[in-house]
């Protein structure tokens, strides 16, 4: 059998990123230097001369007119009560865990309660989502329709949607058919005016889009993409269907990872779990430098307190 080189990967051992991560003031310093990669100007003097004030977290002062910036403020850690150090190490475990990662094990794995996990994880999630938001597909697409969820007993199959969140999943191809990044994400329904409306966010007008014969993916055609319908057929056979095979095997390997790690899944949050699957998918090439992207992302990401993160989140 031959070796896969993603699957292959070391990554980051646990011991690297401790010899990096492990000392509070080494998070402070890579976080400085991610958010001030030309160091830090004073907003208010611009002076660049500048003190860290010992009796005040991660804060500094300009030596000129005694501004005070600190260095969690304006980003997805600002009101952090925990220590930098649990911060970095819930990045480097969402990061490197293939399948995700429950609050519940969270909580175990860096000493907090599980509704502090959740909370820490979600912050990151929502930076995950953040991250690739915007970003359109193009050249070669294959589209597919899926759901998260199962059924109670006595409800309906299918499309039927009772107790599912539906979601369109599209994975971007080279020419010779090889996966380049993937997009999943939720819907209201599988409706054209829902399918035109999500094609014309996420994928450049003017794509071929191969999918399967389902109505409602007229809506690509609608959004000014090149509307190419297969049939595929069910089960494990339209995996081997021309110009669908990535997109046939990718929304199984999202729902069997999601399925596998959590017990239950707000389907309020489902964009962020889709977010999550999808952020480690498309920088897979590279495992070990995924915590130094997600500190880049979250400190590109606005601060998020609770009230925030428990409305339907923004980005879908």
């Amino acid at each position: 059998m031959s070796k896969n080189n993603v699957e292959a990967q070391q990554g980051l051992s646990i011991p690297a990123f401790l010899d990096s991560y492990g000392q509070e003031r080494q998070c402070e310093d890579a976080l400085f230097a991610t958010r001030w990669p030309d160091g830090l100007d004073c907003p208010a003097c611009g002076s660049p001369k500048f003190c860290r004030l010992c009796c005040r977290r991660a804060v500094f002062q300009s030596n000129r007119c005694k501004r005070q910036v600190s260095l969690l403020a304006g980003t997805a850690f600002q009101s952090a009560k925990l220590p930098l150090t649990t911060r970095f190490l819930t990045m480097y475990l969402l990061s490197q865990a293939e399948d995700g990662i429950s609050s519940l094990e969270l909580g175990r794995q860096i000493g907090v309660s599980p509704d502090t996990a959740w909370l820490v994880k979600h912050k990151l999630m929502q930076a995950m989502l953040e991250r690739d938001t915007g970003r359109k597909l193009e050249g070669g697409v294959q589209v597919d329709d899926a759901c998260l969820g199962g059924e109670r007993p006595g409800g309906k199959r299918g499309r039927g949607l009772e107790n599912k969140t539906p979601f369109l999943a599209a994975v971007q191809v080279t020419a010779g058919g090889q996966p380049v990044v993937m997009k999943p994400s939720p819907v209201e329904a599988f409706r054209k005016d829902e399918v035109q409306e999500w094609a014309g966010k996420n994928v450049e007008p003017g794509t071929k889009v191969n999918m399967d014969g389902t109505g409602c993916f007229t809506g690509f055609a609608a959004a000014g993409c090149q509307h190419a319908p297969r049939v595929s057929g069910g089960g494990p056979g339209s995996c081997e269907t021309p110009g669908l095979g990535w997109v046939n095997t990718v929304p199984g390997n999202v729902k069997r990872s999601l399925n596998g790690t959590y017990h239950r899944l707000d389907a309020k949050y489902a964009g962020r779990y889709l977010a999550e699957f999808q952020y480690r998918f498309n920088r897979r090439y590279d495992l070990a430098a995924l915590p130094r992207r997600l500190l880049r992302a979250a400190v590109a990401t606005l601060p998020l307190p609770r009230p925030v993160l428990e409305l339907h989140p923004y980005g879908c």
